[in-house]
């Protein structure tokens, strides 16, 4: 496991699950076969070494008669499956009464399909498990309640022209990515901005992408990923650096008007 919190969560579900196994006179085979998982998979799960799945839970909470005590921890495993990063940086955008991001590689994580999402990570190098894909993109597609909750935060995106036409995942994920771009970007609370390629001549975000959130504290933070490594910054002189960078990159790109013509533009291209 990534870390204790989660480790602790799993570990508890798992003796929970061997508690009423046992008090149902069942082997970990004949649970395994009654709710249609293997036997190292029930025994991985009661050591608290596999998340269980929903269904787990629910099929296992049934034939062991546990009155929905088991069904009722999916939401706590479901978070566990996350790893620590995603669920500190989702606690943050909770917080959050404004949000920026400039994205310049692909389209920013908060605006993926799954299918795109997914994509992405199977590109990864060294390659994941598909177990691991699958939890990272739960974990990413979870993350997407910050465009839901109330009050609604303010959240801005610039994407560079290059996110838009690169093909990851193939040219239908690439179509179905475009069209989710203009649907989130109808959202009253949302905007969208476009970096042309050709302004390069004048471009205020050559050092790279970054995020900034805006807490309902007063408190701004800067967000950093690059390669193997992903930091906050808090330094107060660091924060308005970014803040600088940021609005002098809105200001260079396409407005969201203009912006939702240009992915438009993008995907009768790719039709």
């Amino acid at each position: 496991m990534e870390d204790e919190e989660a480790e602790a969560v799993l570990k508890v579900v798992g003796r929970q699950i061997k508690f009423w196994r046992e008090a149902a006179g069942m082997k970990q085979g004949e649970l395994g076969a009654r709710i249609k998982y293997s036997e190292e998979m029930v025994s991985s799960v009661e050591r608290g070494r596999r998340s269980p799945k929903p269904d787990f839970l629910d099929a296992a909470d049934e034939v062991l008669g546990a009155g929905g005590k088991l069904s009722a921890m999916k939401e706590d495993v479901e978070k566990a499956r996350y790893p620590k990063s995603v669920r500190d940086l989702a606690k943050l955008e909770d917080e959050t009464a404004e949000m920026g991001a400039y994205s310049n590689h692909h389209v920013h994580g908060l605006l993926q399909t799954p299918e795109y999402a997914q994509a992405l990570y199977v590109m990864r190098r060294p390659a994941y498990a598909e177990e691991e894909i699958e939890r990272l993109v739960a974990a990413r597609m979870a993350r997407k309640t910050v465009f839901d909750r109330t009050p609604r935060p303010l959240i801005t995106f610039v994407q560079e022209e290059v996110t838009l036409r690169r093909p990851i995942g193939g040219k239908m994920v690439l179509r179905k990515q475009l069209e989710h771009l203009l649907e989130i970007g109808q959202l009253r609370h949302v905007e969208i901005q476009v970096m042309p390629t050709d302004r390069d001549e004048e471009h205020a975000g050559m050092a790279g992408p970054f995020r900034l959130l805006k807490l309902q504290n007063g408190k701004t933070l800067g967000h950093l990923e690059v390669q193997l490594h992903s930091r906050l910054v808090s330094d107060p002189r660091e924060v308005q650096i970014l803040e600088m960078r940021y609005g002098m990159i809105r200001s260079q790109a396409l407005s969201p008007r203009e912006s939702q013509a240009f992915i438009k533009k993008v995907l009768g291209e790719e039709t």
